[in-house]
């Protein structure tokens, strides 16, 4: 239920990481959005990994 869970954050975070480029806003609020949206992906893949 988790990974779907930020599996959907990552994907509106690279929306937003899309939609700040279109504005023209700084390079490290994109970077950031790409971070964290990566960082969602790998926890919801560790949730998806057998206990133990």
């Amino acid at each position: 239920m988790w990974s779907i869970v930020l599996m959907g954050l990552a994907g509106l975070l690279v929306g937003g990481a899309l939609s700040f480029r279109q504005q023209h806003k700084p390079l490290w609020t994109q970077v950031s959005f790409y971070v964290l949206a990566g960082m969602s992906l790998l926890a919801a893949y560790l949730l998806t990994l057998p206990a133990g």
